[in-house]
């Protein structure tokens, strides 16, 4: 089944320093698990907007680096520009692509709005789906007046008042964050200077006014010619080529014409060749008379023929091959992992739903440590793996000489030590992950109280098979004292998880009527 794929186009208020931006793009590609698609730059508008895609979890974790680094570079009190903004990152939406519903990105996008306003100090606004209230469904009404307005009147008008973060802003402004459909941003040009011309124009077209169902439109004066700046928020219900030729015609009644038109960002194939269909006039045009549509219809069909990679057998099949690796304590990270994903999921069982709204935002917390937990200890299935095989390669060393031997004994006992930590980190994260289990035991939807059961029990056997696995480890440290420090830690968190298990067990027989062994 493919991976839940989501698109994030950040834009940025900055274009005139490259290396500004070169700067936020090296920050997304810092993490792992999605691909930037594009870089937009627009020099009069002194705006950048960027494309990337990925996992609900990579997408996140990248905007919330992105919007970081933005508010360490960009300062909006020396910021000048054609386009609208509030903040350095001045909005930033998601959109489901593949196996992913907007609801899902709406708490993507609330999860992120928490992240950037408490940890960051930046005042958050959700708008479009994810909007908390109607009037900043509208990206427009939440921008009125722009970043200089908002420095007077935010933490004075009520209307101000931001969903995430303080009720004041820095040199970073505030930024704007919500999912939605995929948009088209798109801007013609005209053959003139006269920037009421395209005032009028764009009067004319956006819905707003009482132009087309879903325009939203601003007349701008860049690169020395008149622009009707838009963005196409449905073009299946308003096609592209419908708003060219309404600009088209209304250009005409002022004695102008377009000159050329550029896209911001992505298009929907679907949306061009809706255009192409209409201006061919190919009444009877079927997308899978498209070349491409076809050979990758093939490929994905027949990828026995089309693909000569072999398949890489999964960590079961690893897990059960005669090789040392991976072994216990792979396995137990994976356990670890498996525990964080059902936490994660009676988390985001609960939220949305009105029963559960007072726990809303603690549970919008559980699901971002819990995800993280669940990439830690993923990340750990392999670094277990690595700290055995470099014990190997340690014991496999020459020993003829003295200085040989002595330099593999050192070697040995790093390795060994290693090899001991890994599973040591792995067992206080899936305590963690058991700590998260008895929240939403607790305080999630009940219907799932199970799920939350078999966290914790999953979780349990992850740091039980760990320290099992610090254990054997140990016992070839000659380094006592280090022993007994990892030792120590070991203890601490055996009693820690006693006392979870047992809040655990009063919970699940409280809530649920069910018994943990």
């Amino acid at each position: 089944m493919p991976a839940p794929l989501v698109e994030c186009i950040p834009n940025f208020s900055e274009a005139r320093r490259p290396e500004v931006i070169d700067a936020i793009l090296d920050e997304i590609n810092s993490v792992r698990g999605g691909i930037i698609l594009d870089r937009h730059s627009d020099l009069d508008h002194n705006r950048t907007v960027l494309t990337f895609i990925g996992s609900p979890e990579y997408v996140e974790e990248a905007a919330f680096k992105a919007i970081t680094k933005a508010a360490e570079l960009i300062d909006l009190n020396k910021h000048k520009g054609e386009h609208p903004r509030i903040g350095a990152t001045d909005v930033v939406p998601f959109v489901p692509i593949r196996d992913i519903k907007t609801t899902e990105c709406i708490e993507i996008a609330k999860s992120l709005g928490q992240r950037v306003g408490n940890e960051l100090g930046i005042p958050v606004y959700l708008y479009e789906e994810a909007a908390t209230r109607p009037e900043r469904q509208n990206l427009e009404n939440i921008r009125h007046g722009e970043y200089e307005a908002l420095k007077e009147e935010i933490g004075v008008k009520p209307e101000r008042e931001p969903d995430y973060g303080p009720s004041k802003v820095g040199p970073a402004g505030a930024t704007v964050i919500g999912a939605r459909e995929a948009l088209i941003a798109y801007n013609v040009y005209l053959n003139t200077n006269n920037i009421d011309i395209a005032n009028k124009i764009a009067r004319a077209i956006r819905f707003s006014s009482g132009g087309l169902r879903f325009v939203k439109s601003l007349g701008m004066f860049v690169g020395g010619q008149a622009q009707v700046s838009m963005n196409l928020t449905n073009f299946h219900r308003t096609p592209i080529f419908r708003v060219v030729e309404l600009i088209r015609r209304e250009a005409a009644r002022y004695g102008v014409s377009i000159t050329h038109s550029e896209l911001v960002g992505m298009v929907p194939l679907e949306a061009l060749t809706d255009a192409a269909t209409w201006y061919l006039q190919l009444d009877n045009f079927k997308s899978e008379e498209i070349l491409e549509n076809r050979v990758n219809e093939a490929i994905t069909s027949h990828p026995d023929i089309f693909t000569q990679q072999k398949k890489e057998p999964d960590f079961l099949e690893q897990l059960a091959s005669g090789t040392p690796t991976p072994g216990g304590g792979s396995a137990s990270a994976h356990t670890g992992a498996v525990a964080a994903a059902l936490v994660a999921m009676v988390a985001r069982l609960t939220t949305g739903k009105k029963k559960y709204q007072a726990v809303e935002g603690q549970m919008l917390e559980v699901i971002d440590k819990a995800d993280k937990l669940r990439a830690d200890l993923n990340q750990a299935v392999n670094d277990d793996a690595q700290a055995f095989d470099q014990l190997l390669t340690a014991i496999r060393m020459p020993k003829e000489t003295e200085e040989e031997k002595q330099k593999r004994a050192e070697s040995m006992q790093s390795a060994t030590y290693h090899a001991a930590e890994v599973p040591l980190s792995v067992a206080q994260k899936a305590l963690q992950v058991l700590e998260l289990a008895t929240v939403v035991a607790s305080q999630g939807n009940v219907n799932a109280i199970s799920d939350a059961g078999s966290a914790a029990a999953n979780a349990q056997a992850s740091m039980d098979a760990a320290l099992l696995n610090v254990q054997i480890n140990l016992l070839d440290l000659k380094e006592q004292e280090k022993a007994q420090q990892l030792l120590k830690k070991a203890a601490e968190i055996r009693e820690t998880a006693n006392n979870l298990q047992e809040k655990m067990r009063k919970t699940l027989q409280e809530r649920g009527g069910l018994e943990l062994s």
